[in-house]
């Protein structure tokens, strides 16, 4: 298995094939506007591949907050259905973890759906532990993926 880090819009948009075992209905051309958002305001994604298949991909972010300085945020952690329980999570959480250090960061944030327990559970055996809510106010229900 090797590990890279995706720094563009075409790496990413090769990718897409794993988004869509999060994502289903997600097409290029609105993966490609999201990118191209995302991609200005420091958002990388680390991806997992066997050969040339990628088997796992976690998209991250960083910035810097007021109540926690500099911090990196996990988005769209995504393991291969048929790679898990194989190291491949671990994979991508090692990797996070090297990259908040390098950016000197005091914490790796991140959401999970209150009702993916598995999710959850992985998370704990990685260190990660609930702090608070995370509170949204839907304003347009259509434009979720």
């Amino acid at each position: 298995m090797k590990t890279k880090e995706l720094t563009t819009i075409q790496e990413m948009l090769n990718q897409i094939e794993i988004i869509r075992f999060l994502y289903p209905t997600m097409t290029e051309q609105r993966y490609k506007s999201f990118l191209v958002d995302m991609i200005e305001i420091n958002y990388k994604q680390v991806a997992v591949f066997d050969k040339q298949t990628c088997i796992g991909l976690s998209g991250f972010w960083f910035g810097t907050k007021l109540w926690t300085g500099k911090y990196l945020e996990i988005d769209n952690f995504i393991v291969h259905p048929d790679y898990r329980k194989k190291g491949v999570g671990k994979i991508l959480t090692d990797y996070i973890d090297k990259k908040a250090i390098e950016l000197k960061c005091t914490c790796i944030v991140l959401d999970a759906f209150t009702g993916n327990f598995v999710a959850h559970k992985f998370y704990y055996n990685q260190g990660f532990v609930p702090r608070g809510f995370h509170f949204i106010k839907t304003i347009d229900e259509n434009g979720f993926s």
